[in-house]
């Protein structure tokens, strides 16, 4: 299929499962209006995150190159990001977790690439342009934070999900979309909304994926950094949210030093957050990252981690104390005295080292499964592992002998040795067997009809995580999304709010206009008086050059406010940015 987007050196390094999600950003598809929404929440937000924000937002709005009058294109943003080693691509809305944290690990941002509708310009719940590109993109310019973001998608991609942690994905996913769509009736609304509570709700035991979720959610989307008394904002949801940015900072959000025990609170994307942490610097976020993923089965393994794949149902890695890894859907494990003593994979499995397949043990050599034991032979105090070339021999364990190994556990394999292979540093990683009989107890679990058999050879299980160990061991290439965003109607009436907005626009930028300023206002007074924003911005061309113009939009907006208070305070907040001293303050 041919490339719909443009590439660069850090996108071109993107495995394929990961370049399925990125779409093109389609900059012309962007109105007259979008631009309008982006201009007006980018003025507002650079107005008030200059007095909260942590300093590195502001340097890093110069830096990445994002203007305040325009949405960005990202990827002439590529071309500033790549000074600061990282790139952006767009995609529809949310991506699976492990997808975005695995971007991140490629140092490359996510950025979905519509933007929000003027009904939803505080804040939207679908992620959008303004959210990744002036929230996310301009805090990554400072390095320390930079390389927190890419450690955090370099561990949190090895989390392992459960069942349940793809549906709640899918069921936001889809709230989020609606809730941002043009006309979805409440009903639907409601209803996705009590789905994804009633999952958030299930009292089922956290993954690591929807623990490590939490950490994303509280430290690089509504992170706050500094003291409990004085924090200033860091996290993308904030900066991008001039509702939630205000809102954060008053006492009815409880504000709570950042530590590990975030990873166990919930939160919920359709509502202002009722607590917020923060965390002294940057460095701290990094220690807390590596707190908890020692407690992961990346780094802990053992029966835990085996346990953890099999509840995933989904294609997961076992590492092995050789370096033999195993990626596969686990379906069964054998323990003994707390210790997984034999494993089994159905379906295609792979076998690997350092992430790299091993030649003649792709999924087309496994194709139904995998399985092998793990651990000690009984009666010998040396594992197979460290044997030198004189303990093998010893022990028979040769090529054409007939051996009978009893592991501790009581998994028995009877068979001749065929061959063995080792890994770099020496050590033999699988033995493989012909004539084989694998049993436990009274138990076959090998068959010698069923062909060569394959032996991981392992003391223990030392890493298990979600994917596989080579990505191009297996198909990835299968996300078929249950929804897709939803584009706002083209009607008559929306066409020609538009022209009014980009004549404006135009007249601003000093180009040739369809409309006047007057005849632009006086069309939006008399056929859509809903709208706000256009005459805000024309204010704002006229205040100081036309004061009659301008009194007449002021008492217009004023009408504008008495009929739609709830937009009062976002007509008050834009006039402000122009003439302060027309806003009243409390």
């Amino acid at each position: 299929m041919e490339q719909e987007f443009e590439s660069n050196e850090i996108i071109d390094r993107l495995p394929a499962h990961l370049k399925q999600f990125i779409k093109p950003q389609n900059y012309a598809d962007y109105t007259p209006i979008n631009q309008a929404v982006w201009r007006y929440v980018m003025r507002k937000n650079v107005d008030y995150l200059s007095k909260v924000a942590h300093s590195s937002y502001l340097d890093g709005l110069k830096q990445t190159g994002i203007s305040i009058d325009h949405i960005p294109n990202m990827y002439g943003m590529n071309r500033i990001l790549k000074e600061i080693g990282w790139a952006a691509v767009a995609v529809d809305g949310f991506i699976p977790p492990a997808a975005f944290m695995e971007f991140q690990a490629y140092n490359v941002l996510v950025i979905a690439s519509d933007i929000r509708q003027i009904e939803h310009i505080e804040y939207t719940p679908a992620p959008d342009i303004i959210h990744e590109g002036a929230g996310h993109a301009p805090i990554i310019a400072n390095p320390e934070y930079a390389e927190y973001l890419r450690r955090f998608g370099e561990i949190g991609c090895k989390a392992i999900s459960s069942a349940k942690d793809y549906e709640i994905y899918e069921a936001i996913r889809h709230l989020s979309i609606i809730k941002e769509a043009e006309d979805t009736p409440q009903e639907e609304i409601e209803a996705a909304e009590k789905k994804v509570d009633e999952l958030q709700n299930d009292q089922r035991e956290q993954s690591e994926m929807a623990q490590i979720r939490n950490l994303h959610w509280w430290t690089v989307e509504y992170g706050l950094i500094g003291t409990v008394e004085n924090p200033k904002i860091y996290g993308a949801g904030l900066l991008s949210s001039i509702g939630e940015s205000t809102w954060c900072m008053t006492d009815k959000v409880k504000k709570i030093p950042y530590s590990i025990e975030a990873a166990q609170q919930e939160f919920d994307i359709t509502k202002p957050q009722p607590q917020l942490y923060v965390t002294p610097d940057f460095a701290h976020l990094s220690s807390v990252l590596e707190e908890f993923a020692n407690k992961m089965a990346l780094r802990v393994g053992g029966l835990e981690g085996l346990q953890k794949l099999i509840h995933s149902k989904n294609i997961g890695t076992i590492e092995l104390s050789t370096g033999v890894q195993v990626s596969g859907t686990f379906t069964r494990v054998i323990e003994h005295h707390a210790k997984p003593v034999y494993f089994q994979t159905t379906g295609k499995t792979a076998l690997a080292s350092r992430e790299k397949e091993l030649v003649g043990h792709g999924t087309q050599n496994h194709p139904d499964g995998f399985g092998s034991p793990v651990g000690r032979l009984t009666g010998i105090n040396l594992a197979i592992e460290d044997m030198g070339p004189r303990d093998l021999r010893a022990y028979d364990i040769y090529e054409g002998e007939q051996v009978n190994f009893e592991f501790e556990g009581g998994i028995k394999v009877s068979g001749e040795i065929i061959t063995g292979t080792r890994n770099l540093q020496g050590k033999i990683i699988l033995i493989s067997l012909k004539n084989c009989t694998v049993t436990y107890e009274d138990e076959i679990l090998f068959k010698p009809e069923w062909g060569k058999y394959d032996m991981a050879v392992g003391k223990e299980v030392i890493s298990a995580f979600a994917g596989p160990a080579d990505a191009k061991s297996f198909d990835l290439i299968t996300h078929i999304p249950s929804s897709t965003t939803i584009k706002s109607k083209k009607t008559a009436e929306r066409q020609e709010l538009e022209n009014l907005y980009e004549s404006v626009r135009n007249i601003r930028q000093g180009k040739d206009t369809k409309f006047s300023l007057d005849a632009a206002f006086d069309l939006v007074k008399k056929y859509h008086p809903r709208d706000w924003l256009l005459s805000v911005e024309i204010f704002e061309l006229v205040n100081g050059k036309d004061e009659k113009l301008a009194a007449q939009v002021l008492e217009y907006l004023e009408d504008v406010k008495q009929r739609r208070p709830e937009v009062a305070h976002l007509i008050d907040n834009g006039l402000e940015l122009v003439k302060p001293s027309l806003v009243k303050t409390n």
